[in-house]
């Protein structure tokens, strides 16, 4: 029997304010390069006044990926908690427009806490540094989790982010057991090194018991598995999951499945904006498992989308993505 949904995700709904500056912004106005930062509504505020001209658009690493499965034309599903706002308004139309179902409850107006968001300060190197203010999104309780649209899908995908929030892991425990109970697996995102540093026994337990298969980059799962040695971590990882997928950058991706290692190579671009590769790779990955590609295929369909969204500003591709993987020859 065909279930409603191929992918449902469920992660930090957020909107994406993207604007370009030079090294020495980040230097003035106390951003670290290249991360993602955890910041308070009061430096949100400050951050925000002191940047440039910037695009509003929605995001959230976990929204991204399922925004590409929907853009594939997959059936995809996402949950992700915004407020009854402004910005809470253009996440879900946004979402909704790409042909992905979003039915998370609203937080209502009356909270102290606004949608969350994400200012991306892009510098000409293409390198993205992200500071986040969660907002209400970091309050994704088990009562959001819908059983019915976990057990309706063929995958659920994690996002790591998520796991900074009181209620997180109950949530995704709820997910996961709706999903697996009927007969679903179970992806997960690290997201971010610094993530894994906070959680990283959360994520071990989840990962040995629960997960099918692993996204991450290079310097996640390094740091998941405390060494220094790739080859090590990647082994390390492939015998406690079904399948590994791990980006390296400009190395491409290497995934581990079945006993065998594949590697995909990445697709040579112009860095624009560095934002959504991991998404986007994800996302092209899933989409082509649940459309019965194997996994070296899925591998390159990862990197072929990574390679369009870096060309451009923002975490959402501007090409069809399906027109690439046929002029790849992956179709």
């Amino acid at each position: 029997m065909t279930k409603k949904y191929q992918v449902v995700g469920i992660g930090n709904a957020m909107v994406d304010v993207l604007t370009h500056a030079e090294d020495s912004f980040l230097a003035e106005n106390g951003v670290e390069k290249g991360i993602m930062q955890l910041i308070d509504m009061e430096r949100a505020v400050e951050l925000y006044s002191h940047m440039g001209p910037g695009q509003q658009i929605s995001g959230g690493s976990g929204a991204n990926t399922i925004a590409g499965i929907a853009g594939l034309g997959g059936r995809a599903a996402y949950v992700g908690k915004v407020k009854d706002d402004q910005l809470g308004e253009i996440f879900a139309h946004d979402m909704r427009a790409l042909g992905a179902a979003y039915e998370t409850p609203l937080m209502d107006a009356q909270s102290a806490l606004e949608t969350g968001r994400c200012m991306i300060i892009v510098t000409p190197d293409g390198e993205r540094s992200m500071n986040t203010y969660l907002g209400v999104s970091e309050f994704l309780t088990p009562e959001d989790i819908d059983e019915t649209m976990m057990a309706d899908a063929e995958w659920i995908y994690l996002e790591g982010y998520r796991f900074d929030g009181p209620d997180s892991h109950a949530a995704f425990a709820k997910a996961i057991a709706a999903c697996k109970g009927a007969g679903g697996k179970v992806s997960i995102t690290l997201s971010d090194p610094f993530c894994v540093e906070r959680h990283r026994d959360a994520f071990r337990s989840v990962i040995k018991s629960d997960v099918d298969l692993l996204f991450c980059n290079r310097a996640e799962m390094l740091s998941m598995y405390e060494t220094d040695d790739f080859d090590a971590a990647l082994a390390m990882a492939a015998s406690e999951v079904e399948i590994v997928a791990c980006t390296d950058s400009d190395n491409g991706a290497h995934i581990l499945a079945g006993g065998e290692r594949y590697h995909a190579l990445a697709v040579p671009t112009d860095i624009v904006d560095a934002t959504g590769a991991g998404d986007l790779f994800a996302g092209a990955f899933l989409w082509g498992l649940t459309n019965g590609h194997d996994v070296e295929t899925c591998g390159k369909m990862g990197c072929v989308a990574a390679s369009e969204v870096i060309s451009h500003i923002g975490a959402r591709a501007e090409t069809n993505l399906l027109s690439l993987f046929e002029k790849h020859g992956l179709l």
